[in-house]
């Protein structure tokens, strides 16, 4: 178990008042339990959070660049991508394409230290009427295309029939088990907003601490019966042959530094999503609308 650290000790940690410790909590999402009736703070979860909200990166061209054979792909991890990934470099042999799974926040951080060709995100703005677009005027000096990958289901992967009968977050009471993703994803980003706007409290719901780093690691927990409920996509719940409650549409974006758009490399991987073949890949896979593909999403073409 993560080491639990106090106000003070965090206080003292990020050189601030204990005072402002409170506020980071309620302004900022500073991770915190109040399990024992005082803040308690586990460690690893502060350090990502530090991590999470650094800004100031030195830059750099980074060794990805250097190497003309390597395509990077860096953020959420998602099904689709992966599978596409491996069609890319059967249409361009040349490439040998390799996804680094960060999540949504450390693709855009990714991005940012130039370690990547291309970031993947599907951050939920504060208003839940847009995703990244907010997230990027924060945290990029320089605003980066934005292309759609796919449209895709996002919701909770639950067990076959669906047995606690959980259709809303609602329904997450204290007999609930979940397994959930690392606060870089947006996956936990919505599931979060998501408990906020119920009242409910995640560190009330038995294994909301269990973190797990992709969304098959999470069907699988439920599959195997370590977890009742599992923020995540329906294209998991459908390999793994599990029942899921849908909760929206989110828009799972590629993220690319406009200096580097037009490389041959990510303009051949942005050319194959309106090929046939990358269609009948997406075809296999329930819960994914391949409408805007392809399509620039920002700035407006």
């Amino acid at each position: 178990m993560s080491r639990l650290l106090s106000t003070r000790e965090v206080a003292e940690m990020l050189g601030i008042h204990e005072k402002k410790v409170y506020s980071l909590i309620n302004e900022q999402g500073l991770p915190a339990t109040k399990a024992t009736g005082k803040w308690l703070f586990p460690k690893h979860l502060v350090d990502q959070w530090v991590e999470n909200n650094t800004v100031n990166y030195p830059k750099s061209e980074g060794y990805v660049f250097k190497s003309p054979g390597l395509f990077v792909v860096a953020g959420s991890n998602d099904i689709l991508l992966e599978r596409s990934l491996g069609l890319f470099m059967r249409f361009f042999p040349e490439y040998t394409a390799a996804f680094a799974n960060v999540g949504s926040k450390g693709g855009l951080r990714t991005l940012r230290q130039n370690l990547c060709h291309i970031a993947t995100s599907h951050l939920v703005q504060e208003d839940e009427e847009d995703f990244n677009f907010t997230y990027l005027e924060q945290e990029m000096d320089n605003q980066p295309a934005v292309v759609n990958f796919a449209m895709r289901q996002q919701g909770l992967v639950v067990p076959r029939g669906n047995p606690g009968q959980i259709n809303t977050v609602r329904d997450l009471t204290e007999q609930a088990r979940i397994v959930n993703r690392s606060l870089a994803t947006g996956t936990r980003l919505w599931f979060d907003k998501a408990l906020k706007r119920e009242g409910l409290r995640g560190e009330s719901i038995p294994g909301y601490d269990k973190e797990v780093q992709s969304h098959l690691e999470a069907g699988l927990e439920v599959l195997s019966g370590n977890a009742d409920v599992a923020p995540g996509i329906r294209a998991v719940a459908d390999i793994l042959g599990l029942d899921f409650v849908h909760f929206h549409w989110e828009r799972f974006d590629l993220l690319i530094g406009k200096e580097r758009f037009f490389d041959r490399n990510i303009q051949s991987f942005l050319g194959m999503l309106h090929e046939q073949d990358f269609r009948e890949l997406a075809s296999e896979l329930p819960g994914y609308d391949l409408s805007q593909s392809g399509k620039m999403v920002y700035p407006s073409s």
